[in-house]
């Protein structure tokens, strides 16, 4: 992919943000599974830092190395023709010039995106707001000066770690989400948020988009489309539902010893298809 090849993928990207449609994100672990997504129909696609490290042998949590984590986006970008955004969770970098090369180093393996959260695996749980500023900022500097403009997924954990109570819980997201918007974010992304009242809040007091978590016992798309969700993801999901799958032909296959668990829809010859060589 050349650099103006990147950048007008960037470009498409950013602008599904903003059009009629919602935008429905499938998560991604290896690239099987993005070029299975792609070939379904999916306009873009992302990564599951969960599913990733799964597949790379490490719990998730900033647990894989970075750059096995690099190497593996490499891979899934290589795979597909659609846009990627990679979740690189906190940034995988203490400090915000760290994390800028670190920025770099994903937008070089070929992505367009990336989900940057505010929430953190130490002892204070959430960044200060101008710790998290600061991050996003140096991010979309380290972006610019790579000449890609980045879509940058800002995550924000208080509800997911259930910081507050409901309405401190709200003011904080919307003060966050402001000031990273205006440190350079693109998307807002309040993870762990499931209340569809709440989140139809969200959109209409920030009027910018937003990412919800798709999940089993959510609304459909178009119903989240109504409340003015712009962009949903599927997280780990798809990785775990294939987790789910792959141990249950393990149990059955160990406890009985008989084959008929391997059958399958998908042959062979459709794999070795998915990955021939396409002309363009």
């Amino acid at each position: 992919m050349t650099k103006d090849e990147q950048k007008q993928l960037a470009e498409t990207f950013r602008n599904m943000h903003r059009g009629s449609e919602l935008l429905l994100l499938p998560n991604a672990w290896d690239a099987m599974s993005a070029r299975l997504f792609e070939a379904a129909g999916f306009d873009a696609i992302a990564t599951s830092s969960g599913g990733v490290a799964w597949a790379l042998g490490f719990p998730d949590g900033g647990e894989a190395p970075w750059n096995e984590v690099v190497a593996a986006t490499a891979r899934i970008t290589r795979a597909v023709r659609v846009p990627v955004t990679a979740d690189i969770e906190g940034g995988y970098g203490e400090t915000p010039d760290h994390l800028a090369r670190n920025v770099v180093d994903i937008i070089r393996a070929g992505a367009v995106g990336i989900n940057l959260e505010d929430g953190t695996h130490a002892q204070e749980p959430i960044r200060p707001v101008s710790d998290a500023v600061a991050r996003i900022r140096a991010a979309r500097e380290a972006a610019t000066q790579e000449g890609v403009p980045l879509v940058i997924n800002a995550r924000i954990d208080l509800y997911l770690k259930q910081i507050g109570d409901d309405e401190t819980r709200f003011a904080e997201t919307v003060h966050r989400s402001k000031a990273y918007l205006a440190a350079g974010a693109d998307c807002i992304f309040p993870f762990g948020l499931i209340d569809l009242n709440v989140i139809a809040d969200l959109v209409t007091t920030l009027k910018a988009p937003i990412n919800v978590v798709g999940r089993a016992g959510m609304p459909d798309v178009s119903q989240l489309q109504r409340l003015g969700v712009a962009r949903v993801s599927t997280a780990s999901g798809p990785s775990l539902v294939a987790m789910s799958v792959t141990r249950q032909i393990a149990e059955e296959l160990r406890a009985k010893g008989q084959f008929n668990i391997l059958q399958s829809s998908m042959k062979r010859a459709d794999a070795q298809q998915l990955f021939a060589v396409r002309s363009g």
